[in-house]
Formats: C-alpha cells, sequence, structure tokens
C-alpha cells in the first residue's frame, strides 16, 4: 500500500470538516501532533483501514464546508482513514459533483439532459452565466430527476451549514435568485405536485401513492394513522419465511429494469450461512427521466423505513444502507429525519416494534455517478472506491456489501412489499397482468400537458397513460426506459405496458420512464445528448464501452451534416459499434448505450 503524502497541509476549515465526520486525530499518525509516544509505535491504522466506507462521506464533507478538495485536505482524509492519496484521487475525480481544482463557494447545477433541453435549457445557461459573473460556476448538469418541472437548476453554496436551493422550472432570475441567495429562493412545491392523480377521484385506487400529498411527510404519527406499519406488524406475525413466501407468491419483480423476481433474491440471501447480511436500498435514480424514487421519499419516506425493515427481517439482515443520489437534498432530509424518528420511537433500533429484532439504517449520499445505479457499482462507491462494476458472478446473494450476502433493492420495488403484506399475496397478484403483477410507476415528461409520476396497473397501454398526462399535438416519438430504452412511433400506442409487451414490440419498458417528443424538438439533437451523456456516464474500466461511447457521439456528429448515401458510412460503423458494446460491456451501460440511437434509426428514419 503505496501511503506516500505530499508537501500541501489542509486549512483549518478543512481539518474542521473532517474532523467532524471522523472525530479528532488520535495521533500524529492521523494527524495530530507528534507526541514521543508515536516515536515507538504506529497507532491507529488498522482501526482506519476498516472505516474506508467513510471516504464518499468524508469527500462530501469537505466538499460541503470548502466547495472543492484541495490536495492538503484530500492528503489529511487520507491520512485519518490510511487510503493511499492515489487512490483518493481516483475516488474524487470519478465524481461529477466534487472538483479538486478551486471553484466559487457556489455552483449552479442546470440540467442539459433530455426533458430539460427540449424545455429550453440551453438558452438558461447562456443567460444564467452572463448574469452570475465569475462568482458562481455555472455547471451545465446530467439529469436532475425534475424532469416534471424542467429546465431545472439546483444551487449549492458552501460553507458550514451547506445550504442548497432549488429553482424548476427555471428561469434566468429565479435560477440567480437561486445561486445568490439561497435562503430566500422560492420553496420547493410540495411532492404532490408531481403527482398528478392526487386529489381527484382516482386517488382511492392509488395504491403506491395514496399517501403521497394525504400525509404530513415529517409525521410519524400521520403516517400510522393513514394505514403505517400494519405491514410490518403483518410481517411479524409471519415470520421471516413466511414474509419470503408471500412476496413469491406476489410475483413482484425488480421496478428498476432487470425485472428479477424479489422473492427469489430474498430467499437466496437469507439461505446463506455466511454473515452478516445486508440490505442496501438503490435509490440512485440517474437515470434521465426517471423521478419516481424521489417522489416517494419526498412524499412518503416512513413507507421505504418500514419497507426496508421488513425487507431486512426477511433476509436476516440487522443494517440497512440508503443510497440516495447527491441532487435530491429535499429526499436526503426527509430520509434522515423519518430514520431518525423511527428510531426515536422504536421502530429502528436493537428491539423493533419489541420484537427482538434489531435493525437500522443508514444514508449514503451519491455524488453525481450514473453507473452507480448498477448495483456492484453502489456496492464499491459505498465501500469508498470508484464506482466500477464489478464481474459476475459470485452475485451480490453471494458477495455483495464488503464481501457479504446482500439484497439490493430501489425505492420502488421495496414500498410494493407494503400492499403485498397488506392485501394478501393473491390479490396483489391480481392487479396487472399474469407475468407482470401489481401497480407500475410510470415517470412522463415532455411534451404533455400534465407531467408527473402516475399510477396504473400493469397491461395499460402507452396510449392510455399519455391521455392522461394530456399529450400534446404533433406528437413525433416516445422515449421508453430513458437513455437506455427506445424509441416508439406515434402509430404504436397500443403497446401495452408491461414487461412482456415491450419486449414482444422490440422495446423496453425499463425503469418507466415515458419522454413525449413533438415535431419542435429535432431529433439529431436529442440523439447527440443521449450519446454524450453515455460517454460522460462511461466509468471506462472496459474497453467496449470506453471507446464504443466516444466513438458513438463522434459519428453522430458527422451525421449531422451529412444525409442519404453519405451519412451511411457512418451508420453503418454506428450498428458495428453497438454491437460491440451490447456483445462485449462488463455491465448495463455499455450494453444499452446504443439502443435509443439504434430505435431512433430503425423505427424512427431519424437520418432519411
Amino acid at each position: 500500500m503505496d501511503l506516500h503524502f505530499g508537501d500541501s497541509r489542509p486549512t483549518d476549515d478543512e481539518r474542521a470538516a473532517v474532523d467532524a465526520l471522523l472525530g479528532p486525530p488520535e495521533s500524529s499518525w492521523e494527524g495530530a501532533d507528534r507526541t514521543d509516544a508515536d516515536l515507538r509505535w504506529a497507532r491507529g491504522g488498522r482501526e482506519a483501514r476498516d472505516r474506508r466506507d467513510l471516504l464518499l462521506p468524508g469527500l462530501h464533507a469537505l466538499n460541503d464546508r470548502i466547495g472543492w478538495i484541495s490536495e492538503g485536505a484530500l492528503d489529511y482524509l487520507c491520512r485519518r482513514l490510511t487510503v493511499p492519496p492515489a487512490e483518493a484521487y481516483g475516488v474524487a475525480t470519478f465524481y461529477a459533483m466534487f472538483s479538486v481544482r478551486p471553484r466559487p463557494a457556489t455552483v449552479l447545477h442546470i440540467c442539459t439532459d433530455l426533458a430539460c433541453t427540449a424545455a429550453g435549457a440551453a438558452g438558461l445557461c447562456d443567460g444564467a452565466e452572463a448574469a452570475l459573473g465569475p462568482g458562481v460556476h455555472v455547471e451545465r448538469s446530467p439529469c436532475l430527476g425534475l424532469c416534471e418541472r424542467a429546465p431545472a437548476a439546483l444551487a449549492v453554496r458552501a460553507g458550514d451549514p451547506v445550504r442548497t436551493a432549488v429553482s424548476a422550472p427555471a428561469t434566468v432570475e429565479a435560477a440567480v435568485l437561486a445561486a445568490t441567495a439561497p435562503d430566500s429562493a422560492p420553496q420547493e412545491p410540495p411532492a404532490a405536485t408531481a403527482v398528478p392523480q392526487a386529489g381527484q377521484e382516482g386517488q382511492e385506487g392509488l395504491i403506491l401513492l395514496k399517501r403521497v400529498g394525504v400525509v404530513d411527510p415529517s409525521s410519524l404519527d400521520d403516517y400510522r394513522a393513514n394505514g403505517g406499519c400494519t405491514a410490518l406488524r403483518r410481517a411479524f406475525e409471519l415470520g421471516p419465511a413466511g414474509v419470503i413466501r408471500e412476496v413469491t407468491d406476489s410475483g413482484l419483480v425488480g421496478r428498476g429494469g432487470a425485472a428479477f423476481p424479489t422473492g427469489r433474491k430474498w430467499q437466496a440471501t437469507a439461505s446463506q450461512p455466511d454473515r452478516p447480511h445486508y440490505l442496501v436500498c438503490n435509490a440512485d435514480e440517474s437515470e434521465p427521466g426517471t423521478f419516481k424514487d424521489r417522489v416517494i421519499m419526498e412524499g412518503d419516506p416512513y413507507a421505504l423505513v418500514e419497507a426496508m425493515t421488513i425487507a431486512a427481517y426477511a433476509i436476516g439482515a440487522h443494517r440497512g444502507l440508503v443510497y440516495i443520489r447527491g441532487e435530491y437534498p429535499r429526499a436526503i432530509h426527509r430520509i434522515q429525519h423519518a430514520v431518525d424518528q423511527a428510531r426515536a420511537r422504536g421502530l429502528l433500533g436493537d428491539d423493533v416494534l419489541g420484537q427482538g429484532f434489531a435493525f437500522d439504517i443508514e444514508i449514503r449520499r451519491g455524488a453525481g455517478a450514473y453507473i452507480c445505479g448498477e448495483e456492484t457499482a453502489l456496492f464499491n462507491s459505498i465501500e469508498g472506491y470508484r464506482g466500477e462494476p464489478r464481474s459476475k458472478p459470485p452475485f451480490p446473494v453471494e458477495k455483495g456489501l464488503f464481501g457479504k450476502p446482500t439484497v439490493e433493492n430501489n425505492v420502488e420495488t421495496l414500498v410494493n412489499v407494503l400492499p403485498i403484506l397488506t392485501m394478501g399475496a393473491p390479490a396483489y397478484a391480481a392487479i396487472g397482468t399474469e407475468r407482470s403483477t401489481g401497480p407500475k410507476l410510470f415517470c412522463v415528461s415532455g411534451c404533455v400537458a400534465r407531467p408527473g409520476v402516475y399510477e396504473l396497473p400493469f397491461g395499460a397501454t402507452l396510449g392510455e397513460l399519455l391521455r392522461l398526462a394530456g399529450v400534446r399535438d404533433g406528437l413525433r416519438a416516445v422515449l421508453l426506459g430513458g437513455a437506455a430504452g427506445g424509441f416508439v412511433r406515434p402509430d404504436e400506442l397500443g403497446i401495452p405496458l408491461t414487461f412482456e409487451g415491450t419486449r414482444e414490440a422490440g422495446t423496453t419498458l425499463g425503469s418507466g420512464v415515458v419522454m413525449a417528443f413533438d415535431d419542435t424538438v429535432p431529433l439529431p439533437g436529442l440523439l447527440l445528448r443521449i450519446a454524450r451523456f453515455f460517454r460522460e456516464e462511461s466509468c471506462g474500466q472496459c474497453v467496449p464501452c470506453r471507446v464504443g461511447t466516444v466513438r458513438q457521439e463522434e459519428a453522430l456528429h458527422r451525421i449531422v451534416t451529412r444525409t442519404g448515401a453519405d451519412a451511411a458510412g457512418d451508420i453503418a460503423l454506428l450498428r458495428e459499434v453497438g454491437r460491440a458494446m451490447r456483445d462485449a460491456s462488463i455491465c448495463g451501460l455499455g450494453q444499452t448505450a446504443w439502443n435509443a440511437v439504434e430505435s431512433a434509426i430503425d423505427r424512427l428514419g431519424a437520418y432519411e
């Protein structure tokens, strides 16, 4: 292990930021003043190495307090954790929200992804830069998860404490106000505004979203008065094996896109003799156009705490972690408050509801890396390494977080467990179709009158969903599944929204993204943005993805200036590169990076 440190020293503020997280150093080996005892033996190294998973929180502490991470600050954090500075530098530069170069204390992140690009993000960026000047750094950001209120901006002002402000839908004036006076910026609207079905007659039929806009997200008493904790008590009546049996019989599959049977994953982990077991909630929804998990965490946070407790009880885990993307400050605050309240009221801790079961939840904050949505990359990120996917097998149910059996589910998958236990597996399985059971959340954005999160049973058609959202005239294309999904034509709105239905139609449901584009949105520009997204988000670990995403973007740039036969050579190259990425990439990022471009060429005739 190379622990070569440089000559740079941290400032007092940088030391204070790290010490606030780790506590004061105990010896000169960790950065304290040297004493005679330190000359005779080294102390704390082994214990510090066991805390490597605090590297990412430590980087956040520095970035939050100072606004960037200096060499001296990074060296000090590495001394405290006995991490080689070269490795920590690789971690710090992996994430988009960190900077290892000096920059202003205030950063204004303006989303330039698909929905925001269609809503005029380019003009917003130019206007904000002209209005703000050098005192604020304007960052052209990937999706901020605020697609229903595009275009969106997030201001972050470093300090103690760090301040954040969201402006969405953003104007130049509103974005400037958020960046210059975050405390004076208008408050975010309640989560219910992202649920167009809330408050309507049909809300009684909602299952997953029924409490959003109805309960006070900060009140545990309000949550319990509206059916909260019923499923947890039912779980204790059934026992761990009974809970897994109910989840299996319900037909619940993962809602993140892979659609793996949840009960089978839980059973495989529960049966592993290696201990301890871990539960990880993947709330790093960075797919452009996805924001359903954010709405649940902001509007019904105690539901996630209850669902995680049930999952942990079923698999025999006593520690759970929620990995929330760093662009969600309000969701992070709401979940942290819910965890604190649940712990204080006996719903978490050493004896949950007096049942002799110990379980607690930690919150870990991401820092802007789409690849960390892949489960093994997420494990590496939590453990303090670069968020690069691992080769499988071994699978996470055998060796996951910290090398132990781990269940990883996203927010939507977990909260589906609550109605399974309250209504029973047969009643839940009767919703939807035989192969895609239960309700599904869809994130609708783009050229529609009422963007937001919609809850429909599996089997509803794409046209039915778009009619609910108020699709506008001139519809040209619909993107299903986000950047990793595919386009469909306006004459294909009869596609059933099920995993099997979209597969048969030659596309994918993914995580439930539905983005509508009319004829005012230039399709070549969208495809270029998708290609740039994958090039920027590739972790670079494997050659097919690292090189292929670059070649894909280059070819699309050339095609924009060519038509007909002149473009044929580049389209042929795109197909070859796309096949190589799909067949040889380590993880789903490279395997799906060509999907949207391929569908636009074949289904929409994008370059004819």
